[in-house]
């Protein structure tokens, strides 16, 4: 029987068909502000939205279950009744309102991130006073509301006569509503088995596939993928040969490897000379990528701060970030761990804590080793991470509110956390301890608002004044750090979390993880020009080594500061895609065993698949298989042997 005439059909017509509209103008419009990325003719303009179809249909099949149960099981007494009538106008019209607002939220997500909606979003409904009031202060919520709203109403208001003719249609037998509802189900679970998030794959043209897919599908697919298992998705290499070349990655002239099994890089380092009981304040910088700097080529003069340090400091001038995260960012400069699929360490509930973290090493020498973070350090699990592996924990929440002179939605404003810092370190000093302060700030980061008259560009201007802002509030920290007793005895470290935006028509587009490293002690550090490539994983190492600290190393970086430094390298990925960097060349692994090189990665960046007859794709493989396996098994934690060894 043809079930298109009846009235339940219908009326789930209509609303699956109004989505679907809602999609393919969303598409559009992304595809036209975007054309630019997307490097393809009509055909492949065509497949973009050939696959987009197959997300959006895959979405309304989980979207259409419980509508069509609903429909299914409604007695034809109650579907003739009119308020069951004005009932489901009104849920087809807020149907629309959910459509348009799905829509909106999509562009400002992609606003912000360059893709559709991903695990960040999954994310960040988990922390929803800062993103919802992020959101407030950025954009004019109340009138796009509004203005959805009188949308909706009106769409449902112009559709009146179809929806008449909907309800007075025939209704279907018991035997029809259970076809739908059969159809429906095997729908879903047809696509459940058929489409995943990957199923979108446009070679490396991240825009392309991005298009193609579907947010609302996107989102709930994240929840599957957001902790991905390396050996079952990605290139392996037999135990022998990944123990060998992991090794020989990690080895050093002053390291000594303690355990036998070739996969447990656990090691002796032993770095000469007397140990240097300095303080040490390691400053991460919201989302400063290098490009907004002047001593990396930017004529805006945004940051004339750190621009003057470059000079007084050790700068490290090819120096990139592992991912595009504030978590990945602090997992690699604590914990000296290449970023893994799925989610980091830091936001592993129940297995975030008890590691060989550069806190702890320093805490075993008898440091006041804290975490200072400008915002709530429940945000992205921070309190729970840092607190769990030698930290100790100041965030907004430890601040009594009149010392608090400007927050937003992320926190209190650099300043603030810069004072207490300051406060924080002149405890310390007055009973003779050393510290190691790790800082996290906030105020680069939307909605860009910072306290008036600090600067030239108005609070909440942009990214811009976010940046000029936070490098005015380095400036007059250091300016504060000079007249205190400890500054002599102190090494200041400034680097970024993660660059202000890595989205572009590459997976891993190599470029835009670029980040600054100033490493700045005028008394104890020589000034030089660092060119050697590098990543956040070789920070705790090299901080370490210019301390003279002996230690047992689980860290995967190394201490680009020797002379007898093997070449640099740079690890690189996102929570799908997992990049080793040359200086010239990118070896990507990608889910389903993917395997590509990028020849120039930093210019054309020409893409061809590979496979693991390759060296730098062998190379590859060793980082993060043996990182996954060294995390999965336990091989990271902090022992108490680890502790005896450095009280010895």
């Amino acid at each position: 029987m043809s079930l298109s005439k009846y009235a339940q059909v219908r009326c789930l017509t209509i609303v699956l068909g109004a989505w679907l509209i809602i999609f393919f103008l969303t598409r559009c419009a992304l595809l036209a502000t975007h054309f630019g990325d997307v490097n393809t003719g009509l055909i492949g303009v065509l497949g973009i939205f050939g696959r987009g179809l197959v997300h959006d249909l895959s979405f309304l099949g989980y979207a259409a279950l419980p509508m069509t149960l609903y429909l299914a099981l409604c007695p034809a007494t109650v579907w003739r009744r009119p308020w069951h009538q004005g009932l489901l106008r009104g849920l087809i019209g807020f149907s629309l309102f959910v459509m348009l607002f799905t829509a909106v939220s999509e562009w400002i997500f992609w606003d912000e991130f360059g893709v559709r909606f991903n695990f960040i979003a999954v994310d960040y409904l988990v922390y929803s006073n800062e993103v919802i009031n992020n959101i407030l202060e950025s954009y004019p919520v109340y009138p796009v509301m509004a203005i959805l709203v009188v949308l909706s109403v009106a769409g449902t208001v112009l559709s009146g006569k179809i929806l008449d003719q909907a309800f007075r249609a025939p209704l279907l037998s018991l035997r029809g509503r259970g076809l739908l509802f059969a159809a429906v189900l095997g729908t879903c679970l047809l696509v459940a088995a058929a489409v995943g998030q990957d199923f979108n794959a446009d070679g490396g043209n991240t825009v392309r596939r991005e298009l193609a897919g579907n947010g609302p599908f996107q989102f709930f697919a994240a929840f599957r993928n957001n902790e991905l298992d390396y050996h079952q998705l990605y290139a392996t290499l037999p135990d022998k040969d990944l123990g060998r070349l992991l090794r020989q990655e990690l080895a050093e002239p002053n390291s000594r490897f303690t355990s036998a099994d070739p996969l447990d890089i656990r090691r002796d380092i032993d770095n000469p000379g007397t140990f240097k009981r300095l303080n040490v304040i390691l400053v991460t910088v919201e989302s400063l990528s290098a490009k907004y700097l002047g001593c990396f080529g930017d004529s805006r003069n945004l940051t004339p701060n750190l621009d003057r340090l470059k000079p007084e400091s050790l700068f490290f001038s090819n120096f990139y970030a592992t991912g595009t995260r504030t978590d990945r960012g602090l997992e690699a400069i604590t914990l000296s761990m290449p970023p893994t699929p799925g989610r980091s360490i830091v936001k592993r509930l129940g297995r975030e804590t008890g590691y060989a973290s550069l806190g702890r090493q320093l805490e075993a020498r008898g440091y006041d080793s804290a975490f200072l973070y400008g915002g709530r350090g429940y945000f992205d699990n921070m309190n729970a991470f840092f607190g769990g592996n030698g930290y100790r924990i100041i965030d907004q929440t430890s601040v009594p509110e009149e010392e608090i002179t400007f927050k937003n939605a992320w926190g209190m404003c650099d300043e603030d956390l810069y004072t207490q810092a300051l406060r924080q370190a002149d405890i310390d000093h007055a009973v003779g301890k050393p510290f190691f302060f790790q800082l996290m700030t906030t105020s680069n980061h939307r909605p860009y608002t910072y306290p008036e008259n600090r600067i030239d560009i108005p609070s909440g201007y942009g990214r811009e004044g976010a940046v000029k802002y936070s490098d005015y509030a380095i400036g007059e920290f250091l300016k504060q750090a000079r007249k205190r007793p400890w500054f002599d005895k102190t090494l200041f470290v400034f680097v970024a979390d993660h660059t202000a935006g890595s989205a572009g028509k590459e997976d891993l587009p190599v470029a835009k993880y670029r980040i600054p490293l100033f490493l700045f002690a005028p008394r104890i550090l020589k000034p030089r020009e660092i060119s050697m490539l590098a990543s956040q994983i070789d920070l705790a190492p090299t901080l370490l080594g210019l301390l003279n600290l002996d230690y047992t190393s689980t860290f995967f970086g190394r201490n680009v500061l020797r002379d007898d430094v093997a070449s640099g390298r740079a690890l690189i990925g996102n929570y799908q895609h997992l990049g080793l960097f040359d200086g010239q060349t990118l070896a990507i692994l990608s889910p389903r065993q993917g395997m590509r090189r990028h020849e120039d990665a930093l210019g054309l960046s020409d893409e061809s698949s590979d496979n693991t007859s390759d060296p730098l794709m062998q190379r590859n493989i060793a980082y993060y298989q043996g990182a996954s396996h060294a995390f999965k098994t336990g091989l990271l934690r902090w022992t108490n042997v680890d502790l005896k060894k450095m009280s010895e």
